[in-house]
């Protein structure tokens, strides 16, 4: 049966339309049109003036509504994390693995793939966030598990099918020819957790590496004589970068600098959450240490932060009100260009004919009031 979505602000892929008639047809939107072109027989779903957004697409979640994915690697688990984002615009996420052992790296692999099969709304692959990174940017990464990739782990990491497999690493400690049969295998190779000068990182990005992870946030910095890893991301026009939003992580100049340098749609928003996202309880337990929401960040007891408290409509509005981005573009980098790093841009993150009716509802104030994952609509 088709639906169609009626009088509301649609940001299509050529910008907002008033007049827009969204009809969606099993997950797919099968057009877009006119509310006087509607056929009669057509059932309509009235948004009240509300904007209609594509739904917005997190890359790094590790966690959400109490759920740490280190902790519960089931079908379960990653199925609470999804219904706790939800709520907050995401349609689309991969469950982000923090650094551990070569054997709970198989069984995330396994739920991620077993939660793909059976249809658990939202879950687009995974993101392996190590454990082939730095220690000296480790941040709250366990230093007992990083280490350089033998053949049997490069072969596991890239043995997801049917589904996107990010993997970030650092370029120190993987060899090119490793990054390149990631890629040869069709991972995402993403930059990050690394203390990589500049040359290194070029050679990564030479290799098959295609984005960085949290720009600016454990990874060597910008400085006049020594590019590091930050001057590597802003110098290359080709890669993205993910970036979290949320007046913590990097300060709000920082990121005016990277949206200035990198040509548009290379920047995209990330939440980096945790378990309280969702939840009522503020505190969570990362390999045997006690991680509190304090003042809107997730710190350990000696101030370290250990990933966020973000929830990804958050992020959007402080990409708004804080860096002056125009509501479309940050919209866009909820949503379009994640899907484009990931390589699902011909069937995610638009609003357009033949691609999934993902869509995320917001009000004037940017509050979500509905999220569609695939047709299927919930109120917030």
């Amino acid at each position: 049966m088709q639906v169609a979505l009626i009088n509301g602000r649609v940001l299509t892929a050529h910008g907002w339309r008033d007049d827009a008639a969204v009809i969606v047809e099993g997950e797919r939107i099968a057009a877009i049109t006119t509310r006087a072109e509607l056929p009669a027989d057509v059932r309509t779903h009235d948004l009240s003036g509300r904007r209609l957004l594509p739904g917005f697409i997190d890359c790094q979640v590790n966690g959400g509504g109490g759920v740490l994915f280190n902790d519960q690697t089931t079908v379960e688990g990653i199925r609470t994390i999804g219904a706790a984002h939800r709520r907050f615009g995401t349609t689309g996420f991969l469950p982000t693995l923090i650094s551990d052992s070569t054997d709970k790296m198989r069984a995330a692999i396994a739920a991620v793939a077993a939660a793909v099969d059976a249809g658990v709304p939202g879950v687009l692959g995974i993101h392996l966030e190590g454990p082939f990174i730095s220690r000296e940017r480790k941040g709250v990464h366990a230093a007992k598990f990083l280490h350089t990739p033998n053949a049997d782990e490069l072969r596991l990491a890239g043995s997801l099918q049917r589904s996107v497999t990010l993997l970030t690493l650092a370029p120190e400690c993987v060899a090119p020819d490793a990054v390149r049969q990631l890629a040869g295998m069709g991972v995402v190779v993403s930059a990050g957790h690394s203390n990589a000068d500049y040359k290194t990182v070029r050679t990564a990005l030479d290799a098959g590496v295609r984005g960085f992870t949290h720009l600016y946030n454990a990874m060597s910095p910008l400085t006049s004589r020594a590019p590091g890893m930050v001057g590597a991301a802003l110098d290359d026009s080709e890669s993205w970068c993910g970036v979290i939003v949320d007046g913590h992580h990097v300060d709000p100049a920082s990121l005016r600098i990277a949206l200035k340098a990198k040509p548009r749609g290379k920047v995209f928003l990330v939440t980096d959450a945790m378990p309280p996202v969702g939840a009522a309880n503020p505190s969570f337990v990362l390999n045997g240490e006690t991680i509190t929401v304090r003042d809107g960040m997730c710190q350990t007891a000696n101030g370290t932060l250990a990933g966020s408290a973000l929830d990804m409509i958050d992020a959007v509005r402080h990409t708004v009100r804080m860096l002056g981005v125009p509501l479309d573009e940050a919209a866009r980098m909820a949503s379009t260009y994640p899907a484009e790093f990931l390589g699902l841009g011909a069937t995610h993150g638009c609003i357009a004919k033949g691609y999934r009716a993902d869509f995320t509802v917001v009000d004037e104030d940017l509050r979500v009031t509905e999220t569609w994952i695939g047709a299927t609509p919930l109120a917030a």
